[in-house]
């Protein structure tokens, strides 16, 4: 079976990193997906919201480096995932595990919330190459 996904959008939330019991990095956020179409004479655009789960290293840079609106391009495979709620509900939903998050925005002259300019700190790194510890 083949389960590729490649997604290129904008973060719709901060991400947020946590940690598993044995130490690994999780990273989640969310990327909105734009497509323009015409309808007739009508140009229609649609967003597709997807969220995205990041294991290990790249998990860090991703909490490190990016935030709301930033531009990525993600490598991953689909997921679903299946729960059952407190009052006994069946619930699922589909998710991208990325084997690779690459950072397209280059905000060099904005001024980030800490108050120094993108120039000023670390540069992401142009790629990492981290897999899922699964």
């Amino acid at each position: 079976m083949f389960n590729k996904v490649i997604l290129i959008g904008n973060l719709t939330r901060d991400p947020e990193v946590r940690y598993t019991p044995q130490g690994t990095s999780v990273c989640n956020f969310g990327i909105a997906v734009n497509r323009k179409y015409k309808q007739g004479d009508d140009l229609k655009e649609e967003v597709t919201f997807i969220n995205i789960v990041v294991f290990g290293k790249q998990a860090e840079s991703c909490g490190q480096y990016l935030n709301k609106g930033s531009s990525v391009l993600v490598e991953g495979r689909l997921q679903e995932r299946r729960w059952e709620t407190e009052e006994g509900q069946q619930r699922s939903k589909h998710e991208v595990v990325a084997q690779q998050v690459r950072f397209l925005s280059s905000k060099k002259h904005e001024v980030s919330d800490h108050g120094f300019s993108s120039d000023e700190r670390t540069l992401p790194p142009d790629e990492t190459t981290d897999l899922e510890p699964f």
